[in-house]
């Protein structure tokens, strides 16, 4: 018997002006609503993408008082649907940080339809790189990592979540898996010069790896803190299969899945019990 669930996955380029893209957020999660998604998830960083870290702290609040999260609350009650933001920039409490500087938390939000919060996310691995050319990015200057991974259960499905540059580490999305999580969601803002060469490959090997859908929300375009991001939000089946690319524009893409199809690909290909323990010696 098959388990449909229709999902949403909305494409932003979010700017440093709070109040406008959770109005571009929210007309675009309406739209997605009324094409049938009951699962609708937006990128990482939906609220404000701002990588100066002085601004950055200045602008975000805690968690309580951050001005956004309450109206994407509101907005899952109101359309009776199931609400991943992607993430949200949270200032965290200075009892919270490790040592004396204060810090955010880059933090997915699954919301339920009743608008209470589901499940919290802190994403763990922080993209710390250079690039070359002049490009590069220090997200632990302005961030702290999480220390869990998480499964939620929405009821018609269980997500394993995370953000971003997490789908770089294989082991943490085959924990998610091994732990029941049938959707992996992957809420981004991927670099154009990273996306260009990796964001396909990484997340179609994460669905092949795991036997899992894989729901990838992203920023694209150039953005007012002078990054650009790559875009192309993607749905990948289990077999590996793209489902849904967004492409590059901003705008909302709906897809309907059968959730039975995880368990087709892990009987097919059961690598998930087929862990073996590596001993490695050099000579």
């Amino acid at each position: 018997m098959a388990r449909p669930l229709t999902l949403g996955l909305v494409q932003l380029t979010s700017s440093l002006d709070v109040t406008h893209n959770v109005a571009i957020t929210s007309d675009l999660v309406r739209k997605a609503a009324s094409d049938g998604a009951q699962l609708i998830l937006t990128p990482e960083m939906t609220s404000c993408l701002d990588r100066d870290r002085d601004r950055a702290l200045e602008t975000a609040c805690l968690e309580q008082d951050d001005p956004a999260l309450p109206q994407f609350q509101a907005l899952a009650h109101d359309l009776g649907i199931t609400l991943l933001i992607g993430s949200l920039p949270i200032r965290l409490p200075l009892e919270e940080t490790e040592g004396d500087a204060p810090k955010l938390a880059n933090r997915s939000f699954l919301i339920g339809p009743d608008g209470a919060i589901m499940a919290r996310y802190d994403k763990i691995h922080l993209f710390d790189v250079s690039l070359g050319n002049g490009e590069g990015y220090c997200e632990s200057a302005s961030y702290q990592s999480g220390d869990r991974a998480i499964v939620a259960d929405m009821g018609a499905a269980r997500l394993g979540l995370s953000i971003c540059y997490d789908v770089r580490f294989a082991a943490l999305y085959r924990a998610l898996a091994q732990e029941g999580a049938e959707i992996l969601t992957v809420p981004a803002a991927f670099t154009r010069t990273t996306g260009k060469a990796h964001w396909h490959v990484l997340l179609r090997a994460r669905a092949i790896e795991t036997g899992s859908f894989v729901a990838a929300p992203a920023q694209s375009g150039r953005h007012e803190d002078g990054r650009e991001t790559f875009g192309h939000s993607l749905l990948i089946s289990p077999w590996g299969e793209i489902l849904m690319d967004g492409a590059t524009d901003v705008g909302v893409s709906v897809a309907r899945i059968d959730l039975d199809d995880v368990a087709k690909a892990r009987l097919k290909i059961p690598a998930l019990r087929h862990d073996k323990a590596i001993s490695i010696k050099h000579s």
